[in-house]
């Protein structure tokens, strides 16, 4: 079956949500009015359906290869990218002075949402290019950013993140590449890095590698790390290309999923060295790197919610067609499997999981527009402050949730599901790097716990708990039915997460394993408790409309029943994440590691 995206959905969370109109309005935002929007939304969606979509079978049946140090991607891909630049798409939320269309991260999005939808192992490549942008617009010189921006914001270019190596996967203290100034500028830059997307490919004229490496005298551990630009190709005075550089292809990884993306090893500096040039100041290489992750960690949640959304639809559409057992109300022959409860259970779980996070992640992008662009500097700190808390948590439960829709796709399918042909085992594979590469689960946890909470003293999960409390008082309007419903868990779920929150700040000294021992669950239920807030305010929107007579009368009793039954089904297991983090830490540290 094709792609069609939740155009519909995506508005109503935009406009209803994620507050547009209020983004409209912030300085540099104007362009991106109600009608503009919709209308960038449709083209990325007829773009991203009729273009990319068409490709995910394919490349999962015939991948990327490599022979002689070349990479060859899917047929139709090089194509499809070529598309994709020149429709600007790359350069959707990037500025308008370096070829980009310069809208808020709101618009950018659900566009980033789509072509995941599409085909994750396509949007891996503009993936890691906005996070090259990203880098080099905040730390890089006036003379990388003449070089490099318009290149990668036309899709002329695409960049990639180098930090891990062999013996440095997660823990980059232990990054060993090595960078030798050569008195001109330049650095000549040596070592391996693996697991390197769209390291090596043929989509693009250029390939812009950002490097992790130490100068002779660097410090050890972090500290010593610098970041450094290493083209494919070094760039001429003028522009033009010119030699090859010393940076190669050894091999690319056999992967369980996202096959059509090259996942590269490279070799930098094996004859002579790798020419590059540093980014910023020297040993300040991971401050620079991490603003590419976190650009990365945010779009790899709209990658989960992506494979999520393609994994229900398929999911739906099997379940209309696939005739199979008597209704068990009664009737006269078998009836398409949609009938039986079962499979409704399972479908309304794997929609309202992915609504509930769509709607967490364009919340978060509308904070992240209003951190940047807001003119009031106490306004932009309260936003940015929301923002880096949630960005662990879009990360984090966005994708671990993914996996499980995608598994519920294939049980929905039964025993077909199990079969390739069917397709529905692809979104299972493609969705399981997700909760690993640009860190793992666990380390988004620690980030939600170190950073995020414990520094603070839980002060901002507090202020974000005072926003869920401000929509529960409005819920109290409505004293049965539904919206009561939704309001009982919704209280109880925030009760249960302040616990957690106290527990979290106030015992990190007294208590560090025990604490980090709850940490992935704790991340997990703020990613339930924050989403079934925005499904509590999706569902309380809904009810106004209909009170008006306003819009869709099916769409907004569509929104309601799955808030209600994301608070039932989901929003009820916080109490249990409380119990497993306050009260069951101890059970994992139990036992001795020779009772293994």
């Amino acid at each position: 079956m094709s792609y069609v995206a939740p155009l519909k959905d995506m508005l109503f969370v935009i406009n209803e949500l994620a507050g547009l109109s209020e983004v409209n309005t912030l300085p540099g935002c104007e362009d991106a009015s109600p009608e503009t929007v919709e209308a960038v939304l449709e083209e990325n969606a007829k773009f991203c359906s009729e273009v990319v979509a068409p490709l995910n079978v394919a490349g999962d049946k015939e991948p990327s290869f490599w022979q002689e140090g070349k990479v060859t991607t899917t047929k139709g891909f090089k194509e499809a990218f070529k598309a994709f630049g020149e429709a600007g798409w790359q350069g959707v939320q990037h500025p308008v002075e370096f070829g980009g269309q310069g809208l808020p991260k709101l618009v950018a999005t659900p566009c980033i949402e789509m072509l995941n939808s599409a085909n994750l192992s396509f949007a891996l490549c503009p993936l890691l290019t906005d996070g090259a942008i990203e880098a080099l617009m905040t730390a890089g010189t006036d003379e990388q950013k003449k070089i490099y921006l318009e290149n990668l914001i036309s899709g002329k270019w695409t960049g990639t993140m180098n930090l891990t190596e062999p013996q440095a996967g997660s823990d980059l203290a232990l990054v060993r590449s090595r960078a030798v100034p050569q008195g001109d500028g330049t650095y000549k830059i040596s070592g391996t890095k693996i697991f390197i997307t769209y390291g090596e490919h043929d989509m693009a004229e250029n390939i812009v590698h950002l490097v992790l490496a130490r100068t002779p005298d660097a410090p050890e551990g972090v500290k010593g790390i610098s970041l450094f630009v290493v083209p494919k190709f070094l760039v001429n005075a003028d522009g033009s290309l010119g030699e090859r550089n010393d940076v190669h292809c050894v091999s690319i990884e056999h992967k369980l999923g996202i096959k059509a993306s090259p996942t590269a090893v490279l070799q930098f500096g094996d004859h002579g060295g790798a020419i590059g040039t540093l980014v910023g100041e020297e040993n300040r290489g991971l401050e620079y790197m991490f603003i590419m992750m976190n650009a990365a960690r945010f779009a790899v949640g709209m990658q989960g919610i992506g494979v999520a959304e393609r994994a229900y639809q398929k999911a739906v559409q099997y379940a209309r067609d696939r005739v199979q057992s008597r209704d068990l109300a009664g009737s006269s022959g078998p009836v398409a499997i949609i009938h039986h409860p079962d499979v409704r259970r399972m479908l309304m779980s794997m929609r309202a999981h992915t609504e509930a996070a769509r709607a967490l992640s364009y919340v978060t992008a509308a904070a992240h527009d209003a951190a940047h662009h807001h003119p009031d500097a106490a306004v932009r700190k309260i936003n940015q402050e929301f923002y880096e808390y949630m960005v662990p948590v879009v990360k984090g439960w966005s994708t671990e949730m993914s996996i499980n829709v995608a598994s519920d796709g294939v049980q929905v399918h039964g025993g077909m599901g199990f079969i390739e042909e069917t397709g529905a085992a692809q979104h299972y594979r493609d969705a399981r790097i997700l909760t690993i590469y640009e860190g793992t689960t666990a380390i988004q946890a620690n980030d939600l716990v170190g950073r995020k909470t414990v520094r603070d003293g839980g002060a901002t999960a507090k202020g974000v708990l005072a926003q869920v409390r401000r929509t529960e008082e409005e819920l109290a309007a409505y004293t049965s039915g539904d919206l009561a419903a939704i309001r009982n868990q919704l209280a109880a779920g925030s009760r249960a997460l302040e616990e957690v929150v106290d527990y979290v700040a106030g015992n990190m000294k007294a208590d560090i394993k025990g604490v980090f021992a709850g940490s992935v669950l704790y991340l997990k239920m703020a990613g339930v408790v924050l989403g079934g807030w925005q499904m509590a305010r999706a569902a309380l929107v809904a009810q106004r409309k209909l009170d008006a007579g306003d819009g869709d009368v099916k769409f907004f009793q569509a929104k309601i029943a799955t808030a209600r039954f994301f608070a039932d089904h989901i929003l009820s297991q916080a109490s249990g994440y409380r119990v497993a983090i306050v009260d069951g830490s101890a059970g994992v540290m139990a036992i001795a590691e020779e009772q293994f």
